[in-house]
């Protein structure tokens, strides 16, 4: 997938009504989202996505204190002067893409990596350990 075929997805799965407004999304959400990642996770979903993506993404310092899913959502929120419900539309939108991206292996990898809260994220149920 291209860099356009990317934006293209996120434009019409997010009902952004041109590219132009969809690119924001893509770049807030993938540097918000190589504030979180490290390690082998973050080398191997670098290299699953486009370039332009990929540079966006391995541009951030990685966080010293992870944040939890409703953490990164309200991070950024703050960060663009949006809603947390925009945000999260925002962010479930452009990580759905990065899943099928990535592949269910990698994304399986991620999450165990992440704080609790991402799975929904990237459009997967989280359950809770049986008591």
């Amino acid at each position: 997938m291209t860099f356009h075929q990317m934006l293209e997805r996120v434009r019409y799965d997010g009902a952004h009504p041109t590219l132009e407004r969809a690119e924001p999304a893509v770049r807030t959400v993938l540097a918000a989202l190589g504030r979180q990642l490290t390690g082998d996770e973050r080398v191997d979903l670098a290299a699953c996505l486009p370039v332009e993506a990929a540079l966006v993404f391995a541009a951030e310092i990685p966080a010293t204190v992870p944040l939890t899913g409703d953490g990164f959502v309200r991070d950024l929120a703050a960060r663009t002067d949006g809603t947390p419900a925009t945000a999260r539309w925002n962010t479930c939108t452009v990580l759905a893409v990065v899943a099928r991206l990535a592949g269910a292996a990698l994304v399986t990898r991620i999450l165990e990596q992440l704080p609790d809260g991402y799975a929904l994220l990237f459009g997967r149920t989280e359950l809770a350990p049986a008591a």
